[in-house]
């Protein structure tokens, strides 16, 4: 309605119902609040509440703008008033929606309507201007509830920032964690993030800003969650380590991986220059072998336990001929001597030397693994990025 429309609403009211009407505010505004505490559950609170005195004042203050209205010689609709905004947001700020204060709305325009009607006969107002007050009510409660739903979205937009970023870390801290529940497409609606079908961790000095990413705080490090496109991209040009794609419900294994190969790069067996992305994926065995540190080291005192008997660098040469003849193709004494930097007849003699002490161990399948996994163990234990 425009305000041509507004003013020949309110003029179309005789002054005298104003004068009327402020002698019988507090009665009115009883009759409000007793019909609103009645009928929405939510305001069946104690009057000495907060509730309860924004309820009382609620309505009287309606009662006195509406008078305020009639009695003006050129009204506005309804002039703006900032206590009925901040009805609104105190709805947010208490976590309840609007439906209970537009139902509040609702029920004080009904018993007004009603006040008003009986006000208008008993000062014998002209028939017109009795069916002028109802529309005027409906646009007078009108304008209240639009400024209390505005108050209210003011004070969503205002918090927004903050609940959405409480949502995304409790979204990413439920990911990593191995007993939670699949996340609800509720929760991710929240933290504006559409569940991936799989989803990767990485492991970073300094969080991205990237809303396609997840940001979880865990001592020095910061954990990215994100499907593995997005991670890794996200990550690109910069220090990280990136664990494989996973289901959603195993993001702590992705988790796991990663921190695994974060660390051996830090001690020096996995090598990564500076800015660089490195994929977990391509380290997983060394993983598998660093996770069980003490059953590791088992495995290498008894598979190498012929080898270590040696002592000293008899040891340290027929390890690290073993080592040479496991990784070449052929395993021939040309091979071995080539990786190594030595005459292909020191080659032969070291392998000699090997067929002595380990005898036909190196023949059996199961236990040629055995021997690579304890020698690999070994590099990573020392650091050496060079290992195989």
């Amino acid at each position: 309605m425009d305000v041509q429309a507004g003013r020949t609403i309110w003029d179309s009211i005789p002054v005298r119902f104003a004068v009327e009407l402020r002698g019988r505010v507090d009665r009115i505004a009883a009759e409000m609040v007793d019909a609103v505490r009645r009928e929405v559950p939510d305001y069946r609170q104690p009057l000495g509440s907060p509730l309860g005195r924004d309820l009382v004042v609620a309505c009287t203050r309606a009662l006195h703008q509406f008078a305020d209205l009639v009695s003006s010689p050129h009204p506005a609709l309804v002039p703006p008033d900032p206590f009925f905004a901040g009805l609104g947001r105190a709805e947010y700020r208490n976590g309840r929606v609007l439906d209970s204060l537009q139902a509040a709305y609702r029920v004080g325009a009904r018993v007004a309507c009603r006040a008003y009607t009986t006000l208008a006969r008993e000062s014998d107002l002209p028939a017109d201007a009795v069916v002028v007050l109802g529309e005027a009510v409906l646009v007078h409660i009108d304008a209240l509830a639009g400024a209390s739903a505005e108050g209210y979205a003011q004070e969503r937009d205002r918090d927004e920032p903050d609940r959405q970023a409480a949502a995304r870390r409790a979204l990413g801290e439920q990911l990593l964690d191995r007993h939670a529940p699949a996340p609800s497409p509720a929760a991710a609606a929240a933290a504006r993030w559409p569940l991936p079908r799989r989803l990767a961790c990485a492991v970073v000095a300094r969080a991205v800003d990237h809303p396609g990413v997840l940001v979880v705080a865990q001592g020095h490090d910061h954990v990215l969650i994100a499907a593995p496109d997005v991670l890794v991209d996200a990550v690109r040009d910069r220090s990280a380590v990136v664990g494989p794609a996973v289901p959603l419900d195993q993001g702590w294994l992705s988790l796991a991986c990663a921190r695994s190969v974060a660390r051996l790069v830090r001690e020096g067996a996995i090598e990564a220059r500076g800015h660089e992305v490195v994929l977990a994926e391509e380290h997983l065995a060394d993983v598998l072998l660093v996770t069980a540190p003490a059953l590791g080291g088992l495995l290498a005192g008894s598979v190498l336990a012929r080898v270590d008997a040696l002592g000293g660098s008899s040891a340290l040469r027929m390890v690290e001929t073993l080592d040479a003849l496991l990784g070449s193709w052929g395993r021939t004494a040309p091979e071995v001597a080539e990786r190594l930097g030595i005459h292909p007849q020191t080659a032969r003699t070291r392998l000699r030397r090997l067929d002595e002490v380990l005898g036909d161990q190196l023949k059996d399948p199961d236990s040629r693994l055995a021997v690579e996994m304890a020698l690999r163990l070994r590099a990573l234990s020392r650091g050496d990025a060079g290992g195989r």
